[in-house]
């Protein structure tokens, strides 16, 4: 009888101990959200270009020289309508600035400031509906994802930009210039980088 009494107040120490553990290590995370305690992100923060970890780059991608070019253009398509834009003609469209988070299948997440035009608003130009499903084409020329579906409840949130300016710079190359989407709640593989067509499915 002892012995059991011994065993169970074992084992209910090291469940108090573990849940202990844990709620330190959640709560490390909530004040220090980067870092190697983050259970969000093994990288850190100040190492990352603009503040925010790459998961591929532009070179990993084979996307250096095309998002280069001075001639880039994004095509917006919507049956027989089409519009093309210019890096200065997006940026001269009204500007929107978000806080949104983006998170990775590698475990981590940034929150961070992003400023570009919205999509629906700037979908309007060939005549998308908020009803559309959307098809976005990167210049990504290696790994999976050059081409990604939005649903349409992606499409038309306000808060969902194609992106130009990520916490106040120019996006670098490696966080998908010269555009790029950012939408909450995607996932980060879904988050299309080097932009260069959208389509209305």
């Amino acid at each position: 009888m002892t012995d059991e009494r011994v065993s169970r107040r074992r084992f209910l120490t090291g469940v108090a101990a573990g849940s202990a553990a844990m709620g330190a290590l959640a709560l490390t995370h909530s004040v220090l959200p980067w870092g190697p305690f983050s259970l969000a992100d093994e990288r850190r923060q100040l190492d990352a270009p603009q503040r925010v970890p790459v998961n591929r780059t532009a070179a990993q991608a084979g996307a250096v020289a095309l998002a280069s070019d001075p001639d880039w253009r994004l095509t917006l398509r919507n049956g027989a309508r089409t519009a093309v834009l210019s890096a200065q003609e997006l940026a001269g469209l009204p500007q929107r600035t978000e806080t949104l988070p983006i998170a990775c299948v590698e475990g981590w997440t940034a929150v961070a400031d992003w400023s570009g035009v919205r999509l629906a608003e700037l979908m309007m130009l060939v005549g998308a509906g908020p009803g559309d499903d959307l098809r976005l084409r990167s210049l990504q020329q290696r790994g999976a994802f050059s081409v990604t579906t939005m649903p349409a409840v992606y499409a038309r949130d306000p808060l969902t930009l194609i992106a130009l300016r990520l916490n106040g710079e120019r996006l670098s190359l490696d966080h998908g210039y010269p555009a790029r989407v950012i939408a909450p709640g995607r996932p980060g593989v879904l988050q299309t980088k080097w932009l260069h067509t959208i389509e209305v499915l």
